[in-house]
């Protein structure tokens, strides 16, 4: 037969943390109603893409016909990509991408505004948050891998398997400044 001081410990433990989880799922207090859970930059290698996305996961129930308003940070310079999505008042998370981008660097900070608007249009919440990149985009190859319905290998890329036509910024990304560099041959950069 179990000792009934050690069956109480037990017993209290447990309840403790059941109390300390419940506390933690209400993190949001009046006016709190979603939380950013989770957030990347999405590299599609085979169709060449960089995109935002994120995670919105809601701290309280979701009232019908809420939608979610975001403004990313365009890379290549203008004004910011904004995005508007439906938000389910079943689901768990609101994921959120933006269309493709151009121009993403590694490391620099990417500005994310987030409005969540009732059913009326008023705004019910805002967040604000910034994404950086693990990677430059230049690491994409310069056009899809592949295309058509059959992923066809790319006519425009035949001969080059990496995928890259090295063409000097052919987006029209900002250049950046690099003390001591110049361009060579109109395709690499030599610096020293």
């Amino acid at each position: 037969m179990p000792d009934k001081r050690k069956v109480r410990l037990v017993t209290s433990a447990l309840f403790a943390g059941l109390l300390a989880l419940a506390a933690c799922r209400d993190t949001g207090g009046e006016g709190e109603y979603f939380e950013i859970d989770g957030k990347l930059f999405v590299f599609n290698y085979r169709v060449a893409t960089a995109t935002y996305r994120l995670n919105l996961k809601p701290l309280q129930p979701v009232g019908e016909g809420q939608t979610v308003v975001a403004a990313f940070e365009n890379p290549a310079g203008g004004e910011p990509l904004v995005v508007r999505k439906k938000i389910w008042p079943m689901t768990d998370k609101t994921m959120i991408e933006s269309p493709p981008l151009r121009c993403v660097k590694k490391d620099k900070p990417y500005r994310v505004s987030i409005r969540i608007e009732g059913a009326d249009g008023s705004v019910v919440q805002t967040l604000a948050t910034t994404m950086a990149s693990s990677l430059d985009q230049d690491v994409l190859p310069d056009r899809p891998l592949v295309v058509g319905p059959g992923f066809d290998p790319n006519p425009e890329l035949a001969g080059r398997p990496g995928g890259k036509l090295y063409a000097t910024n052919e987006a029209g990304c900002p250049v950046v400044e690099r003390p001591g560099c110049s361009e060579f041959d109109g395709l690499t950069i030599q610096c020293g």
